[in-house]
């Protein structure tokens, strides 16, 4: 009883508060993830699922990914979609960053206006997106036939050469306030007497940016890196909804191929297997997120 009222003294309030985000994680974040990680050791598939029937099989499962053609197609494609999203969408924020980083009458309404991507649903994105690169009636096609780019209409969803293109740029357009509202708060924590400084000793704008803003940007660039990698490298619903990983494969990424293998096939264990190893990327990224941060925090002691 002791114990228990010495539980409650005022030193211990804090845990009490934080003990249902805990029992929250456990529950609805920890469980599927140790139930996942079992199940890429057994050989469960519809069968034997409804017979209750969980055989165990060790690597067995991973051993035919490393055999599986479409699932070293999905990693290329994985890393590919992620890297290509995360040049564009870090520049092009960076870009707009800067531009209303200056001081003009409009530049914090068109700025909460650009945010707007970010705020739309990832499945309502992804369906106006797939009616514009749509062969026929897509506003896109309609664009670039009325200027005569092109002859004809693009198959931009159904050519595996290309099918890739649209997703990217859709990716793109949500990413691009993330990065632009991130960095947009980094440079407002540089001091303006160092650009007036700098100036003053006959530095222009590029050296200004080169010698300032970089270097002191730069913790803030490696998180948003970092943190754009996690959040890209596990995209699901968009990539589903666009092309549902096709056409053959040709924008098939981990995520989707997990789904495929589980909840299409039916091969519950393989397709836990392909997401235990995405777990395993994101967890080695994340690991290298902490790092960063506990750097940054180190240096700003």
């Amino acid at each position: 009883m002791n114990r228990i009222k010495a539980f409650f003294r005022h030193d211990n309030i804090g845990l009490l508060f934080a003990l249902p985000a805990v029992v929250y994680m456990l529950v609805f974040v920890g469980y599927p993830i140790v139930h996942n990680i079992i199940l890429g050791f057994q050989d469960v598939d519809v069968m034997n699922f409804l017979r209750g029937q969980k055989h165990f099989i060790g690597f067995g499962n991973y051993v035919q990914l490393f055999h599986d053609e479409v699932f070293f197609k999905s990693v290329a494609n994985t890393f590919v979609f992620t890297v290509s999203c995360l040049v564009f969408q870090f520049l092009i924020g960076f870009a707009l960053a800067l531009f209303f980083n200056r001081k003009f009458s409009i530049a914090r309404p068109v700025r909460g206006i650009l945010m707007m991507p970010w705020m739309i649903p990832m499945t309502v994105t992804a369906l106006m997106f797939k009616f514009m690169f749509s062969t026929k009636v897509g506003v896109v096609n309609n664009i670039l036939t009325g200027l005569g780019i092109v002859p004809e209409n693009i198959e931009w969803l159904t050519d595996q050469g290309i099918a890739m293109i649209p997703v990217i740029i859709t990716n793109i357009w949500i990413g691009i306030p993330f990065n632009m509202i991130l960095i947009s708060t980094g440079l407002t924590s540089i001091p303006g007497e160092l650009y007036e400084s700098a100036s003053i000793d006959g530095a222009g704008r590029f050296q200004q940016f080169t010698r300032i803003t970089l270097p002191l940007m730069r913790s803030t660039i490696e998180s948003i890196l970092v943190l754009g990698f996690i959040y890209t490298f596990k995209v699901y619903d968009l990539v589903y909804v666009m092309t549902s990983g096709g056409p053959v494969n040709s924008t098939q990424l981990m995520s989707t191929y997990s789904y495929k293998l589980s909840f299409d096939n039916f091969l519950y264990s393989k397709g836990s297997a392909v997401a235990n190893a995405l777990l395993v990327i994101l967890l080695l990224v994340g690991v290298v997120y902490v790092r960063i941060t506990s750097r940054g925090e180190e240096a700003y002691e």
